[in-house]
């Protein structure tokens, strides 16, 4: 039997975090942080480990605070206009062994109040693995529809992230599968509800959603030259 990983306290929590961005009540909730937000994510990420592995063993759960799949709470502001300290969302992201950032290909858990989803490919991927994976579609696109367009896979997920407004280089628009081809992203996400999250099987869940992607993932990675 699951335990349920995530409380109406993890989302309060970053719901007052919207009003109160600022160090001197983050300081003075911090204990809140750690108890109702960062240790039941990196249990979140501990539990999924096993799972994730049933799925594809070149994938990372890392528990580390810092610098594992959890995404740090600390905005950078270096060059942003909004400085606000604190990100109002926590998330994790399982990404491939060989990926060092996160334009890797991976598996990604985005927990916010009004936007929960799972999401999975690679986004803004380097100029090199966007010709691979164009590449790739062009010479499998048998392959590519029945990874990306499956029936099943798009009841769920839908597709996004950003596009050229013209062909790339190589590709005419009369090309079957030009509008694949002009993605910037190869990117997909499933929403969940909040309630969906207190569930014990929230984790069975979204293993599901990353094993219904599973296919995608594989055209991606490989198109890349990593292995699945």
């Amino acid at each position: 039997m699951n335990e349920a990983h995530f409380t109406p306290e993890f989302f309060e929590f970053l719901l007052e975090l919207r009003t109160n961005n600022n160090r001197e009540w983050f300081e003075s909730n911090k204990s809140r942080y750690e108890r109702d937000v960062k240790e039941p994510l990196l249990r979140f990420i501990e539990d999924f480990e096993p799972r994730l592995h049933s799925i594809s063993t070149h994938f990372v759960a890392d528990t580390r605070a810092n610098g594992g799949s959890m995404f740090r709470i600390y905005r950078d502001v270096r060059f942003a206009k909004d400085k606000s300290p604190y990100k109002t969302q926590a998330a994790a992201q399982f990404r491939h062994e060989a990926g060092k950032s996160a334009h890797a290909p991976g598996f990604y858990l985005h927990l916010a109040p009004d936007e929960i989803f799972a999401g999975v490919g690679m986004w803004q991927p380097d100029s090199e693995s966007l010709a691979k994976i164009r590449g790739a579609i062009d010479a499998n696109p048998g392959k590519w529809e029945r990874s990306a367009k499956d029936k099943k896979f798009l009841a769920d997920f839908t597709l996004g992230g950003e596009s050229l407004k013209r062909p790339p280089k190589g590709f005419d628009d009369g090309h079957p599968l030009i509008e694949d081809l002009k993605r910037k992203d190869h990117i997909a996400s499933v929403e969940f509800d909040v309630g969906d999250t207190f569930s014990p099987d929230f984790i069975d869940d979204f293993t599901d959603a990353c094993l219904d992607a599973s296919p995608y993932m594989e055209f991606l990675a490989t198109a890349i030259g990593l292995p699945y």
